[in-house]
């Protein structure tokens, strides 16, 4: 067995071993090479169940965590997928393999050129990324069957709740940035939201506006 097969069969042992047990998630995970989210100085560590920086002060989540989220969502091969928090592009790459349309919204002008790249080289025909101010959603393809959020925000934003249809599911890191975060999954009925606290995470925070670095 080659190095690298051997790393990619010990990361999904990792992330079975941390509870993601749903096999349309893991198969996900399997199809989508986190070696290829990751550059630079922390290539050797992309199949290491840890985050990782990338450019734009942000991070590669922690594939674990990643995988718990997802599968948390239980996204369906019908679904329309809003994403807040392109990053490197590796949740919505995975979230690709699992629902019919994927949107990912950053406020980062060349995370979201990154993203684009690495979806194209792919052949990851279903995900759009945009540049855009998260915590807005995307009111005009609103409403969505998903939302995953990859950054905190004190409270599940409101324009978000707003956009998640009816039975429609949203998982998102809840908490002050320098406190400890609780990963939520909400889920609207037709009398309102219902949440459920999964587990502690720790997210870089969700922040209004685009980036600087036009």
């Amino acid at each position: 067995m080659s190095d690298t097969a051997e790393r990619k069969m010990q990361f999904l042992f990792a992330l079975r071993s941390r509870g993601v047990t749903d096999a349309r998630v893991l198969s996900a995970m399997e199809s989508v090479d986190r070696g290829q989210f990751v550059q630079g100085l922390f290539e050797g560590r992309a199949y290491e169940d840890m985050p990782l920086p990338i450019s734009c002060g942000q991070t590669i989540s922690q594939p674990s965590v990643v995988g718990l989220m997802t599968q948390a969502a239980k996204v369906q091969p019908r679904d329309k997928v809003l994403e807040v928090g392109t990053g490197s592009g590796y949740q919505a790459a995975i979230l690709s393999h699992l629902a019919r349309r994927v949107y990912t919204v950053e406020r980062h002008r060349g995370l979201v050129a990154e993203a684009q790249k690495r979806f194209e080289a792919l052949s990851l025909n279903n995900v759009i990324a945009m540049l855009g101010d998260g915590s807005h959603g995307l009111p005009d393809l609103a409403p969505f069957d998903r939302i995953i959020v990859t950054a905190a925000a004190e409270d599940p934003p409101g324009p978000l709740l707003a956009q998640l249809r009816e039975g429609g599911i949203m998982v998102l890191p809840v908490g002050q940035s320098d406190a400890v975060q609780s990963l939520i999954k909400v889920t609207r009925t037709a009398t309102g939201f219902d949440y459920e606290e999964l587990l502690p995470v720790r997210f870089v925070p969700l922040v209004e506006g685009i980036g600087r670095d036009q």
